[in-house]
């Protein structure tokens, strides 16, 4: 197992390193740079904008560029956001709960409502129950994301009037911040309410974000149960006169975990990494929302640190995906 850690978190530095050089590159590809921006929004002079191009290094040539945040990075510095002239690792930090927070309460609801509904579609094949939670995940799996969030925008935030537009809590809390996250810190509150407020400014974009993964966990789930229940050792078990429930949730579920797994902690990452869609349809204070924002304003310094990021946190969970095979078979934790 030590060995599997060491070996992965070496691959990581290469990788890291082409993450830096394919952001650098995009980045600088895309027409426009901080201080055309700038120059838009403020009527700049054209000396002023030379003194400020210069200020930033971006009249150097981009391979000066490129070697000096390349160092920068290996310094652990990743740079000040022209924008706010705040260090990117503090922007990213004090952003980063408002994901993790909205990517587990997804993940959670995909995981308690696609397994279950993957499980039963399985042990119940070919019946009108299999058929028709197969089609809502197929439903679910085809549905635009931006199409779906504002159809339950209009539907319950428009039409009835039970859950609000964006944002994570109403304006009227001014809610301390004491972990960054709102249902921790609302429910510790002193104000009346608060708590109430963060839930429903919750659910909407859990179940747009929850909804492509709660798909596919509930598709994988089927496939790899149907897979095992055709197995000789679970006739075995039928014929030793085992329950049903013990069969399928023993015998049967922990074999047909590995792919599952896989898939959870493939979309586990991507959530953490930013919903992008979803936190913009919802103006939820996150990762995604303030990537896209940076994209808008060329701050470069907030896409390379942030892109940068979030490569780092997909790659950390698919180490832990990877260290969860070892637990779930020991037939992995011997080969590693």
């Amino acid at each position: 197992m030590l060995r599997l850690i060491v070996s992965r978190l070496a691959l990581m530095v290469p990788a890291l390193l082409g993450v830096v050089l394919l952001s650098f590159a995009l980045i600088h590809l895309v027409p426009g740079d901080p201080i055309e921006v700038r120059r838009g929004e403020r009527g700049i002079a054209p000396q002023e904008l030379a003194i400020l191009r210069h200020q930033m290094g971006l009249d150097r040539p981009l391979p000066v560029q490129l070697l000096d945040y390349v160092g920068q990075v290996a310094r652990g510095d990743l740079g000040l956001s022209i924008a706010t002239r705040r260090p990117v690792l503090e922007e990213f930090l004090t952003l980063f709960p408002a994901t993790v927070e909205l990517s587990l309460c997804a993940m959670l609801l995909a995981i308690a409502i696609g397994l279950p509904a993957g499980i039963v579609a399985a042990t119940r094949r070919g019946s009108a129950l299999d058929h028709g939670l197969m089609g809502a995940a197929l439903t679910g799996y085809s549905m635009p994301i931006f199409w779906w969030g504002l159809l339950l925008i209009l539907l319950f935030s428009v039409a009835l009037g039970w859950t609000p537009v964006s944002g994570r809590i109403s304006d009227l809390y001014d809610v301390p911040r004491i972990t960054g996250f709102m249902l921790i810190d609302a429910l510790f509150s002193s104000d009346e309410g608060a708590w109430i407020s963060a839930v429903s400014h919750l659910v909407l974009p859990t179940i747009v974000l929850a909804t492509y993964p709660l798909a596919m966990i509930a598709r994988i789930t089927r496939s790899a149960m149907l897979e095992v229940l055709s197995e000789d050792y679970i006739r075995t078990a039928r014929a030793k006169g085992l329950s049903r429930a013990r069969i399928v949730g023993v015998h049967a579920l922990r074999n047909a975990l590995i792919p599952i797994v896989t898939v959870i902690g493939l979309y586990a990452g991507t959530l953490l990494a930013g919903a992008i869609l979803t936190e913009t349809i919802f103006s939820w204070p996150g990762i995604g929302k303030w990537l896209v924002d940076s994209v808008a304003r060329r701050d470069y310094p907030v896409l390379q640190g942030g892109v940068l990021l979030v490569a780092a946190i997909v790659m950390s969970v698919n180490l832990l995906v990877d260290l969860a095979y070892g637990a779930l078979d020991p037939r992995v934790r011997r080969r590693s």
